[in-house]
């Protein structure tokens, strides 16, 4: 089991930026992969990024150059830096991982992004 907690959503104009973080409870965090999806209003769960244990990233084409993806492992914690937002990066903002065959979210972090 594992509770994940995300934060640092908000109001930002295009162009701007948020970080945002999400902390994993539990122990063997260094062991897990980590991903950020997003769901924007009316639209499926899409995935964002993923960073493995030897902190190899992946990002998908809408985002890449743009946001990154990080971990701290002493603070059980996952980071997504997310700059030069553009109104269509707005969205509910998931971090997630996989524990054997079951996939753990956390509750999500609203980010809206202003023209």
């Amino acid at each position: 089991q594992v509770q994940l907690v995300e934060s640092g959503g908000g109001l930002v104009q295009a162009g701007g930026s948020l970080r945002l973080s999400c902390v994993a409870s539990g122990s063997s965090f260094s062991t897990k992969v980590m991903r950020w999806h997003r769901q924007a209003p009316g639209k499926q769960r899409e995935w964002v990024a993923t960073i493995t244990t030897g902190l190899t990233t992946y990002y998908a084409d809408s985002v890449k150059g743009r946001f990154t993806i990080s971990r701290d492992n002493t603070k059980n914690t996952v980071y997504l830096q997310m700059n030069s937002l553009k109104p269509e990066d707005t969205a509910v903002y998931y971090c997630d991982t996989d524990i054997g065959s079951t996939t753990f979210w956390g509750q999500g972090t609203q980010v809206t992004v202003s023209s």
